[in-house]
C-alpha cells in the first residue's frame, strides 16, 4: 500500500534532493528519501498524496512499456545494435522496423510523457507563445486544412498516447482512430481517453500502419504527425494510406526529413543524422523531395507543402538548447534534464526503475543534442508539412 503512494508522488519531492548533490551521495540519499516519503505519504499519517501527471515513479514504473522489466537490459542492447553508432545499418533497421520501432517506443514513452506531455511532437511557434500552446495550434492547424465536421471518421497514423488524437477530436468534433503498433501506448492512450471524456468517440487500432486493417475507402480524413517517419519506405505507407482514405478527401501530415541543405558527404551532417535516428527510432530519414515523390507515386495530388521549420519566428528545437532555460518547460532545460537523470541513476540503483534505465535516457539525451545541432545547421525539420488529396477516380 505505501508503495503505491511512492508511485504516486512526482519528481518534485525525490528530484530536487538528488540534484543538489553528487550522484554518490544522491544515491546513498534515496532510501532516506524513499522512507521520509513513506512517513509523510502512507495512510496512517492521515495526509493524502497528491498525484502528479507524468510524475517521478511513473517515469520508473513505465519505463519498458508492456515488456517484463528483466528484460529492459537486453531490450537496450538490441535497440542500440540496430544503429550505426554501434555497428548497425540501414537495411538492417529496414527489414526489422517493426521490432526496433516498438522496442523503441516500450522504452521511451515514459520519458517522453514525463519531459513533453502527451503529444509527442514539436510544433511551429510564435513569439510570446507557450510550447503547449503551439503544440495546440499546430494539432489544430491540421484539422482545418483537413476540413474536420463533427461525423467525419478519421484515422491518426501512428498516434503514439493520443495526445493530438484527443485535442483534434475535441476541437473538431470529429470520431478519431488512433492507428499503433505499441501495446503499451494503446493502454496507456485508452486510459487517457477515457479521463478526457473522449472513449466514446475515439478509439485505438493496434496494427502496421505498412498493413493497414481496414476496408478500403473507409476514412474521410487521415493525418501523421511526426509519425511515419517510422515507416521503412514511404510509397508503402502512403499507398495504405490512399487505400484507406475515401476518394475525393485529404491527408495532411508533418514529416521529419532532412533538408537541401544536407550534405552526405559531410561528417558532421552525417554524425547528426545518425544521433536523431537512433535516439527517435527511425531507419532512416529522408529528404524533403523524397517524399513528395513517394505521395504521387501512391497516387496522391499534392495540394501545397511547406516546411514550416524554415521561417518559425521561434526556432522549433529551442526547447531542447540547454542555453535555453523556461520554468513552462523545466523538464526540458539543462537543469531539467541533469536533475532526470541523477533521479533515474538514483531509481535504477535502488531497484525502482529496471536496469537499462538510464541508457534509455542518455541515446535520448543524444537525440536531443542531434536535433538541436540539426536545427540550427537547417539540414533537419520536424515539420515538413504537407496536404494531399486522394482523386475522385483514378483517371482523374
Amino acid at each position: 500500500m505505501c508503495l503505491a503512494y511512492i508511485k504516486k508522488m512526482g519528481a518534485s519531492f525525490l528530484a530536487p534532493s538528488l540534484f543538489f548533490l553528487p550522484v554518490s551521495a544522491s544515491l546513498s540519499l534515496v532510501p532516506r528519501v524513499l522512507k521520509l516519503i513513506l512517513l509523510l505519504h502512507c495512510p496512517h499519517s492521515g495526509r493524502v498524496a497528491t498525484m502528479s501527471k507524468a510524475g517521478a515513479m511513473d517515469l520508473a514504473t513505465g519505463l519498458g512499456g508492456k515488456m517484463d522489466k528483466s528484460d529492459v537490459l537486453s531490450a537496450v542492447d538490441k535497440y542500440e545494435k540496430y544503429h550505426v553508432c554501434y555497428g548497425g545499418d540501414e537495411e538492417e533497421r529496414r527489414a526489422n522496423y517493426s521490432d526496433m520501432v516498438n522496442k523503441y517506443y516500450d522504452l521511451a514513452t515514459s520519458f517522453y510523457e514525463f519531459g513533453w506531455g502527451e503529444s509527442f511532437h514539436f510544433a511551429h511557434r510564435w513569439k510570446g507563445e507557450s510550447l503547449r500552446e503551439s503544440i495546440k495550434r499546430h494539432e489544430h492547424f491540421l484539422a482545418l486544412q483537413l476540413g474536420l465536421k463533427p461525423g467525419h471518421k478519421v484515422l491518426d497514423v501512428g498516434c503514439g498516447i493520443g495526445g493530438p488524437l484527443r485535442e483534434i477530436a475535441r476541437f473538431s468534433s470529429a470520431s478519431v482512430t488512433g492507428l499503433n503498433n505499441n501495446e503499451y501506448q494503446i493502454t496507456r492512450g485508452k486510459e487517457l481517453n477515457r479521463i478526457a471524456g473522449v472513449d466514446k468517440t475515439c478509439g485505438f487500432v493496434k496494427a502496421d500502419f505498412m498493413k493497414m486493417p481496414f476496408s478500403d475507402n473507409t476514412f474521410d480524413a487521415v493525418y501523421a504527425i511526426e509519425a511515419t517517419c517510422h515507416a521503412p519506405d514511404a510509397y508503402g505507407c502512403y499507398k495504405e494510406i490512399y487505400r484507406v482514405l475515401k476518394p475525393g478527401q485529404y491527408f495532411a501530415a508533418y514529416e521529419w526529413c532532412m533538408t537541401d541543405s544536407f550534405d552526405p558527404n559531410n561528417e558532421t551532417h552525417q554524425k547528426i543524422k545518425a544521433e536523431i535516428e537512433i535516439g527517435d527510432g527511425l531507419p532512416d530519414i529522408r529528404l524533403t523531395g523524397q517524399c513528395i515523390e513517394a505521395l504521387k507515386q501512391a497516387g496522391f495530388e499534392v495540394i501545397w507543402e511547406k516546411d514550416f521549420a524554415a521561417e518559425a519566428p521561434v526556432p522549433w528545437y529551442l526547447p531542447l538548447d540547454k542555453t535555453h532555460f523556461s520554468l513552462s518547460s523545466f523538464r526540458l532545460t539543462a537543469i531539467g534534464r541533469l536533475i532526470t537523470k541523477n533521479m533515474v541513476k538514483a531509481l535504477e540503483y535502488v531497484g525502482l526503475a529496471p536496469k537499462g534505465s538510464l541508457r534509455v535516457q542518455d541515446f535520448l539525451e543524444k537525440a536531443a543534442e542531434g536535433l538541436v545541432e540539426g536545427g540550427r545547421k537547417d539540414i533537419f525539420t520536424p515539420m515538413y508539412f504537407f496536404l494531399a488529396r486522394k482523386p475522385l477516380s483514378e483517371n482523374q
